[in-house]
Parts: structure tokens; C-alpha cells; sequence
């Protein structure tokens, strides 16, 4: 029998937490003079409540520790109740959203999608905004925390590969989360406030900075402003171009970095990768721009550089029409989008390493057709590749394009368009964020999509944020029989 204590526990715990944080929006508010801080205050007091009273009842749950199978709940579960929390204040408050609108808020907050059904965000009570920030800045602390405690340690996607860089967290789980968790912390928050002063240093006003520096660190994509980052063109784009690269690097190697360890970033394979796979398509969306059209070069290179480098990690902001631009730019940035950037950033989609495991493994094949009796060793970065690792990463490729077009399917079915379709299916299931296609509002926002699209939206984003395979393993009855 599963014992489910040690998952409630820590969701109580997590909970409560929330519950807390949500007096920062609603302190926002008050101090703006607007009558949306009860909504967060009331809810703040509930969530605590609940939280509490969870965490309370099963505080013996940890004494044995947390298994494999509880790990796997945990996870699962932390991408759904706790965008359900997040969002009661957007069902009580302003913009008062229905149930599906709320969930759909908060699930691309928490998941750092981006996409969202809330338009006329001018006009929204600051703490709104603030709140929706905070979500995302929350959820990318968390994907980083189980990318590198939780992921290993289940063997999802290949993940093993990086259980000695995840500070050898094999054993009972609970002890390096907090190790783990402190020292990430630490680079998060300091990013974070480095990108804040950042955007204040280039014009940007106090309140839009804090909103913009969470979103962008948490590669998450929510702006204040319904032109996105079409408000902030010029210099602002190039600082959030920094620091939304910075943001799809291992968050392992900062650490390293703090700890004296100055060659690891440059180092890891990934890295050097992700920067010049993201050099290669700015490249050519560059080339393809300046043969068809007549703009100047820099606002060229500035609007490409940004637009591309905002999906291919998939933060999401948009400063430029990029559909407009032609077919050819479209195509890129949609490939950019399945690549997603670094494994244990706060980055989305299928992650540099995988890909470069795959390419590893198809060299190796070719090698093997050439010269079947010899032995071959597949090496990434000097670390061996192991079978397991080879064949998780050829699983999690096969299911996350399966999912892919099982969910374009399906969003189809719903009355979208073609385009459309694939498009939504696309942000969902790798948490870009922006949609391409006629039913999409002026503004990037989905708020006329079905009801039903709205919630296959939110099933994709809830897979692709947990790896796919950390979800689907929870349909398996044996996992439930031990």
C-alpha cells in the first residue's frame, strides 16, 4: 500500500507557504488603493488553512523518508494542486475569471508557458500582475529543484546521466532538497535582482522591472503590458536577451561557479551547445530578413536576436509579429521551441542534452554498421553514456512527439484551426507560450478558445512541464500495487 503521507505533507507544507506569499499581492494592492487586496487577503487566509491543516495531520509522514513512488506523486502532484490554489484569487478578485480561465491562468504560471487568457493587463489590479509574476517565479524554482533532485533519482528522460552533479542526492531524497534548494536559491534570487536592476538601469519603471526580472529568469514569459515586450523595444530587448540566456544554463554551474569553480560552465557540452545552436538560427532568420525585406540591419539583428532567443528558451516574449516575417522564420522558430534550452535551467522542452544524446547514439549506429564487431563506447563530455540513459532518452522522444500530435489532434477536434492547432499544441507541451493562428486575439491571448481546447491546453502544459514520463508512469497499475 502507497503511503501518501509524506506527498500531503509537503504539499500542506508548500501550501501554506503559497498562502503566505500571496500577502505580497495582496500588501500591492492595499498600498495601490484598490479594493482587490480582500480577494487575495481572503484567500491567502484559506490556503493557509488548508495547507496547514494537511501538513498538521500527516507530520509523521517523513519519519521513513521518501521513496521512488512517493517521488513520483509528489511530483505529479505539486503541477496540479498548487496551480488550483494559485488561482482562487483570480476567481474572487479581478478579472473575477471563471473556473477554466483561472486554472488555465495559474497552470501557465506555475508550468512558465506564458500563455494566457487575461487581456486588457493594463488595466488589472497591480497585485494581479504581481501575482502572476510570482507564479512563474515560483515555478521555475521548482522545475530546477526537480530537475536535479527528483528526475535523477526517478531515471526520467535520461535524467540518471546527472545524478553525481546533483550532488550524488541518490538515498533518501529529503535532506539534499534543502542542501539542493539553498544554494539554488541563493543564484535564483540574485539573478533575479540583477535582471531587476537591469531593465530599471535601461528605463524601465520599478514596478515593471520586479514583474519582468521574476518573468524572465523563470524563462516564463508574463508581461504587464498586453504589446508584451513590443512596450520595451531598443536596449531593454538586448539586457533580457542576457539574461534570458543565463537562464537556460545549468543552474548546477553557477553554483559550481560560487564555489570557485570558474571552467565548469564553459565546460559542459550543453552549454557550449546552447549558445551556438541559438548563434546558428539567429543567423540564418537574420539572412533570410535582410534578402526579403528591406529594414535596417540593427533593428534586424535586435528584433531576430530577441524573438528568437525568447522562444528558443522558451521565455515567450514577443516584441515583433513573428509569424509576419515569413514562413521560413516561422519554421525556425518553432524548431528553437522542440529544442528548448539547458537541462536543470528553468528552461522548457525536450533540453540540449537529449538532443545530444540522440545525435550521440546515431553516430554510434553508423559506426556500428561500418564496423559491426567493434566495441563502441558512446562519450558525452567526456562522461560515458550509459544503455539506460541512450534508451530513456529514445523513450522520452518517442512520447513527447506522440503526445505532440495526439494533442494537435485533439485540438483540432475542438473547432480550431489547422494552424492554430498545432500551434497551441506546440506552446503547450513544450511551455513556449505564444499561439500562432486566426483565433488568437490581438493582443496573443487565447481567451476565445473553447472551453475544452482551454483544458487540453492545460493537460499539455501540466506533461510537458513534468517530462511527460513522470505523469504517464502514474496510469501504470502496477505503480500503484508497489
Amino acid at each position: 500500500m502507497l503511503d501518501i503521507r509524506p506527498v500531503v505533507h509537503l504539499i500542506g507544507l508548500l501550501g501554506l507557504a503559497m498562502g503566505v506569499l500571496m500577502l505580497v499581492p495582496a500588501a500591492v494592492d492595499w498600498q495601490a488603493g484598490n479594493s482587490n487586496w480582500h480577494a487575495f487577503a481572503r484567500t491567502s487566509f484559506v490556503v493557509c488553512m488548508i495547507g496547514g491543516l494537511a501538513a498538521l495531520t500527516t507530520r509523521n509522514g517523513l519519519d521513513a523518508g521518501l521513496g521512488r513512488r512517493q517521488s513520483f506523486l509528489l511530483t505529479a502532484s505539486l503541477w496540479a494542486v498548487l496551480p488550483a490554489l494559485g488561482a482562487i484569487p483570480f476567481a474572487l478578485g479581478a478579472p473575477y475569471a471563471n473556473l477554466t480561465n483561472a486554472y488555465f491562468e495559474a497552470m501557465s504560471g506555475m508550468t512558465t508557458t506564458g500563455t494566457t487568457v487575461f487581456v486588457g493587463l493594463e488595466d488589472l489590479p497591480p497585485g494581479v500582475l504581481i501575482w502572476r509574476s510570482m507564479l512563474q517565479w515560483l515555478g521555475g524554482l521548482g522545475i530546477v529543484i526537480v530537475a536535479l533532485v527528483f528526475l535523477p533519482i526517478l531515471r526520467v528522460g535520461g535524467m540518471q546521466h546527472f545524478q553525481a552533479e546533483a550532488f550524488d542526492t541518490m538515498g533518501k531524497v529529503l535532506p539534499r532538497v534543502y542542501d539542493i534548494s539553498a544554494g539554488l536559491l541563493q543564484v535564483y534570487f540574485g539573478l533575479t535582482l540583477a535582471a531587476a536592476a537591469g531593465y530599471m538601469a535601461f528605463g524601465m519603471s520599478g514596478f515593471d522591472a520586479i514583474n519582468h526580472a521574476m518573468t524572465t529568469i523563470a524563462t516564463g514569459g508574463f508581461s504587464t503590458s498586453d504589446d508584451s515586450f513590443a512596450k520595451f523595444t531598443g536596449p531593454l530587448e538586448y539586457v533580457s536577451v542576457l539574461f534570458m540566456v543565463l537562464a537556460g544554463l545549468p543552474f548546477i554551474r553557477f553554483i559550481q561557479l560560487l564555489g570557485g569553480s570558474w571552467s565548469a560552465v564553459w565546460q559542459d557540452v550543453q552549454v557550449r551547445a546552447f549558445l551556438r545552436w541559438i548563434g546558428y538560427s539567429v543567423g540564418a532568420v537574420i539572412a533570410y530578413r535582410l534578402m526579403t525585406s528591406d529594414a535596417h540591419f540593427l533593428d534586424v539583428l535586435r528584433g531576430t536576436l530577441f524573438n528568437v532567443v525568447t522562444l528558443f528558451t522558451g521565455t515567450g516574449y514577443g516584441s515583433d509579429n513573428v509569424a509576419a516575417w515569413g514562413d521560413f522564420p516561422l519554421l525556425v522558430v518553432i524548431l528553437v521551441g522542440f529544442i528548448g534550452a539547458c537541462t536543470a535551467s528553468t528552461g522548457c522542452s525536450l533540453k540540449i542534452f537529449r538532443y545530444l544524446v540522440l545525435f550521440e547514439a546515431i553516430r554510434g549506429q553508423m559506426q556500428r554498421l561500418r564496423r559491426p564487431n567493434e566495441v563502441i563506447a558512446l562519450r558525452l563530455g567526456g562522461k560515458r553514456l550509459q544503455p539506460d540513459v541512450i534508451s530513456s532518452v529514445i523513450v522520452m522522444f518517442t512520447v513527447f512527439v506522440a503526445s505532440f500530435i495526439l494533442l494537435a489532434v485533439s485540438l483540432s477536434l475542438t473547432g480550431l484551426e489547422l494552424r492554430t492547432a498545432i500551434t497551441a499544441a506546440w506552446t503547450s507541451i513544450c511551455n513556449v507560450g505564444p499561439v500562432y493562428g486566426q483565433e488568437v486575439g490581438k493582443t496573443g491571448a487565447v481567451d476565445a478558445f473553447p472551453v475544452a481546447a482551454k483544458w487540453l491546453m492545460i493537460f499539455g502544459m501540466y506533461l510537458g512541464r513534468l517530462e511527460v514520463l513522470a505523469v504517464l508512469v502514474l496510469l501504470l497499475p502496477r505503480f500503484w500495487r508497489g
